[in-house]
């Protein structure tokens, strides 16, 4: 029986990680590196000591209301996206409120491996350091807590010349603090992924010229949408997700090709057309001052090259008997289990790539875990669970909505909209034609939270209250365009309500599709 759980990194995913043991009563213990909790959010000028954060300048891409703990939402007055500050005051408040840090163990290094007799009791054996004093521990099971972005990729290989000939500067994004500098230089940017993109039109700003180098083809997208509203919050719906799923998929691409708004940073468009930054393509090889591309054109005179090229997965703190079970989070079952352990008392948390905020994804991969160390919920056979990871091993990227339900139905916390649309109508419509927030997986269920129907009913409010800073006429806020909205929503969901339950079998199951 599960008690004692090692809960690995007090970033957002350890802290959610923590709350999810205490409110399954298990003893959590957290062990985290530095001196601090926030993770990779938590901003510090060093370069040293191995600990990857975030750059001076970042801002969540994901907005508030889709991006916070599904029982605790950010204060009304915080911005829609926040600057890395603002969200390490938010884990603070987080973890005051839920009393996390007094099981939070900071400045310690840890080694994980499996006890002699893991087999048949699945336990584990963490030795720690602490200021040069080493600790053994024993634990009932492990929660992996570290995330994404512990080990940078740098493809050398994959550039020629770049360390033999090139004499220039190069670096990771992982390097990269501030503008400062790249003042005057030129600079090469290799990978237009978020990280590339934003840092191309922040280097824009200062450097003599900046060049982004593109592999592929990829959309850059706004924040914002058409209306001013935060763009996830208008996209990200089980409305929007049921037409993905109703729609021939031929048909949605045409759709969303039409409809495709800019993401990310909104000034890289026009840094590309003011040429402050220009898009190149691949790298085809490096001289000592040049960068020769695919298509056979050459930029002279490269003073930086700046690889925003991502990271890999490592878990140094693993004996390599566990480490070997999974080469990426695509071989674990459900994206958190592997499946080959002869016990389930190891899980990777946070070590999925969403369409959506990776946050909500890790809490309700924790809720789920800890569910299944209470023995509230069980795993299926390992045959069927090394079936489902060869299904999925080709998505690399998954849909927010998708898999989060499908944590949730496994949690028995996902909600459904034909039962609200029976007993609450207007929540109901909120949870279908309104943004997928997190809230919506505190309505039933265990862990179910009292303020969850509050929380979803006044997300529109939380989302506009830091922009009401002055007096306007009542005619200009176009909110009779959601009423509308809503009085245009109605039927749709009664007729929906109405075909279910006329035709159960139209109901999805994680396997089959859609369930409402």
């Amino acid at each position: 029986m599960v008690r004692r759980v090692a809960v690995i990194g007090a970033g957002a995913g350890g802290l959610a990680s923590v709350k999810c043991c205490l409110d399954e009563g298990l003893e959590p213990t957290c062990f985290e590196r530095s001196e601090d909790i926030g993770g990779l959010w938590r901003y510090t000028d060093s370069r040293d000591g191995g600990r990857v954060s975030v750059y001076r300048s970042v801002i969540t891409n994901t907005s508030k209301e889709m991006s916070c703990f599904s029982d605790f939402p950010c204060p009304e007055d915080f911005p829609s996206f926040l600057p890395h500050s603002l969200l390490l005051e938010y884990f603070r408040m987080y973890a005051q409120h839920f009393d996390l840090l007094r099981h939070i163990r900071f400045k310690v290094t840890l080694s994980v491996r499996k006890c002699p007799d893991f087999a048949t009791s699945g336990q584990w054996e963490v030795v720690t350091e602490t200021n040069g004093i080493q600790e053994s521990h024993i634990f009932d099971a492990v929660m992996v807590c570290t995330g994404h972005y512990q080990e940078p990729y740098l493809p050398l290989a994959s550039f020629p010349g770049i360390d033999t000939c090139f004499k220039g500067q190069y670096l990771h994004s992982r390097e990269y603090k501030d503008v400062e500098a790249f003042r005057g230089k030129r600079v090469l940017v290799v990978g237009i992924g978020n990280t590339g993109g934003d840092l191309s039109v922040e280097l824009s700003r200062v450097a003599a010229k900046v060049f982004l180098s593109a592999r592929s083809n990829t959309w850059v997208f706004s924040r914002v949408s058409d209306h001013g509203f935060p763009l996830d919050m208008v996209r990200t719906t089980r409305f929007n997700h049921f037409l993905d799923w109703l729609l021939p998929s031929a048909l949605m691409k045409r759709i969303k090709f039409w409809n495709k708004p800019l993401e990310g940073k909104f000034e890289l468009p026009f840094c590309l057309l003011s040429g402050t930054v220009v898009l190149k393509p691949n790298v085809k090889e490096f001289t000592e001052s040049s960068a020769v591309f695919e298509d056979g054109t050459t930029e002279e005179n490269i003073d930086v090259v700046l690889f925003a090229t991502g990271y890999i997965f490592s878990f140094p703190f693993l004996e390599d008997s566990v480490r070997s079970l999974f080469d990426d989070n695509r071989s674990l079952y459900k994206r958190i289990f592997p499946p080959q352990l002869e016990k389930p008392t190891l899980a990777i948390i946070g070590l999925v790539q969403l369409t959506g905020s990776v946050m909500v994804g890790a809490e309700m991969q924790a809720r789920w875990v800890t569910g299944i160390f209470a023995g509230w919920n069980k795993l299926p056979p390992t045959s069927r669970m090394i079936a489902d990871v060869l299904k999925k091993k080709e998505n690399l990227k998954m849909s927010f909505i998708s898999y989060t339900d499908e944590i949730a139905s496994c949690a028995g916390v996902k909600p459904s909209v034909l039962r609200l649309l029976l007993t609450d109508p207007r929540l109901a419509l909120a949870v279908f034609f309104g943004p997928c927030t997190p809230y919506q997986y505190r309505l039933v269920g265990r862990g179910k939270w009292s303020g969850a129907r509050e929380a979803i009913l006044t997300q529109w409010h939380r989302t506009l209250k830091p922009l009401r800073t002055r007096v306007v006429d009542d005619s200009s806020d176009g909110s009779d365009g959601w009423h509308w909205m809503w009085l245009l929503a109605l039927p749709v969901a009664l007729a929906a309500g109405f075909l279910l339950s006329k035709y159960p079998q139209l109901a999805w199951t994680p396997q089959a599709g859609l369930q409402l």
